[in-house]
Order: C-alpha cells, then sequence, then structure tokens
C-alpha cells in the first residue's frame, strides 16, 4: 500500500490512524496522572505548556513542551508523562531519554523565566500510566527523576554568571 506522500508502508495499515490512537492514550494518561497526583497533594498549574527553546541546526525554531506543571507544597514540579498500554516491550519510563529530559529541562527554564520563579525550589518528575486492557490503569510517580546538572556545559559550571542554554 502506498501512502498519498509516495512512501511505502511496510505494515499495510493506515497510518493517520496510530498517530490519532497515541494522540488519544497520551491525553487520558496525563488525565489520570494529574489526578494522581492531585491526590497526593499536588496543586495543577498547567497542563502542556509550550514554548520556544531554541533554534535546531537548520535554523528552524524548536518548541518544548511540559506534560504537567504541579506545586508540591513549595516545588515546582515540571512533569513528564508517558502512557502505554502494555509493557511487552519496554516500559513507559524507558521513552523519559535524555534527549525528552534535555528538552523538558530547556523548556522549564523557559518557563522559570517568563514567570520570574528563579528563587523557586523546583524538579523534574516522570509519572509512567500502564493501560492494559480489561484490567484498572496503574500509575507510578517517580520523583526528581533527573537534575538539571548533567544538561550543564562544565565551562558554564565554573562562571556562575552565564546560564546554562
Amino acid at each position: 500500500m502506498d501512502l498519498p506522500n509516495g512512501l511505502l508502508n511496510l505494515n499495510g495499515k493506515d497510518s493517520s490512524l496510530p498517530q490519532a490512537a497515541t494522540r488519544a492514550t497520551g491525553t487520558k494518561g496525563e488525565k489520570l496522572a494529574a489526578e494522581f497526583l492531585e491526590k497526593l497533594g499536588h496543586r495543577l498549574v498547567a497542563r502542556n505548556f509550550t514554548a520556544p527553546i531554541g533554534r535546531n541546526t537548520k535554523g528552524v525554531q524548536v518548541r518544548g513542551e511540559i506534560d504537567l506543571i504541579t506545586l508540591d507544597g513549595e516545588t515546582i514540579c515540571f512533569v513528564e508523562v508517558k502512557t502505554r498500554g502494555s509493557e511487552d516491550i519496554a516500559g513507559p519510563l524507558a521513552a523519559i531519554d535524555l534527549q525528552k529530559q534535555r528538552v523538558i529541562t530547556r523548556t522549564a527554564l523557559v518557563y522559570r523565566r517568563i514567570f520570574g520563579v528563579f528563587e523557586m525550589a523546583y524538579r523534574f518528575d516522570g509519572v509512567t500510566v500502564t493501560n492494559r486492557p480489561g484490567e484498572p490503569p496503574r500509575v507510578e510517580h517517580y520523583p526528581a527523576l533527573w537534575t538539571e546538572q548533567r544538561f550543564r556545559k562544565k565551562r558554564w559550571l565554573e562562571d556562575q554568571s552565564v546560564g546554562f542554554y
């Protein structure tokens, strides 16, 4: 079966259907994650915060997105939510890789600049949702899953006046 753009679809399935299903799964997972965090005492501040975070090598603007921003007491939590229908191949936590962490870290910096919240404590959390058919969803929270430290350049660590991006 050929796709409209001339590419060959090797799996024989309509490629637009999985994308819509994936989006719906992600939206449902984000809703479950927000409800779960609120039960833990978090206050929801924002969903799907997007902002420009730089340009790629071709000069095209790159935008970052943070699924949920919450307050856990006086700490801002930048939360990445990953939802999967099963863990047969890899669990949802595996999808929060270094590249994703870097984009979220850069987007969080933009958020902190826009709202002037540099003095507030903050952290980067992960929430995984596993939604197997016929079973209740399993939601797991990973507070402080990573820190921005791994993305700082060494020369910037020596000069405190320079931001890390």
